[in-house]
């Protein structure tokens, strides 16, 4: 059973930075694609960054690109998105998610797992 645990979110000021993880637990040998998705409330989820299985590649969303990083451990179980120059649009609650299909991580509905999410603020 694969399971993925987001942490990090909170509360804080415009341009600041922030670092949200994801630990997934997954059966032996199982590599997946990973990336991080957010929603505000009453919008669409929308995607924010991928990370294939072995960390060589990665894709951003335009809104997000030369501020967000994401990566991932060498042992592959967890997942980061370090997030500098925040903005009130970050405002979202940020969800981790693993596919097994690289090139189609950037859409939800390809999207294999979810974790539970987690809460970004960035006030006005």
């Amino acid at each position: 059973q694969v399971q993925l645990v987001e942490s990090g979110g909170r509360f804080v000021q415009a341009g600041d930075s922030l670092r949200l993880s994801c630990l997934l637990s997954a059966p032996p040998f199982k590599i997946y694609n990973m990336g991080w998705f957010r929603q505000e409330t009453g919008k669409e989820r929308e995607f924010v960054a991928a990370i294939s299985r072995l960390g060589i590649s990665t894709n951003y969303a335009d809104s997000v690109k030369g501020r967000f990083t994401i990566s991932r451990d060498k042992g592959q179980n967890t997942l980061y998105l370090q997030m500098n120059s925040l903005k009130p649009e970050d405002t979202a609650m940020y969800y981790c998610a693993a596919g097994t299909n690289y090139d189609s991580m950037s859409t939800s509905q390809n999207i294999d797992y979810w974790g539970q999410a987690t809460q970004v603020t960035v006030p006005s």
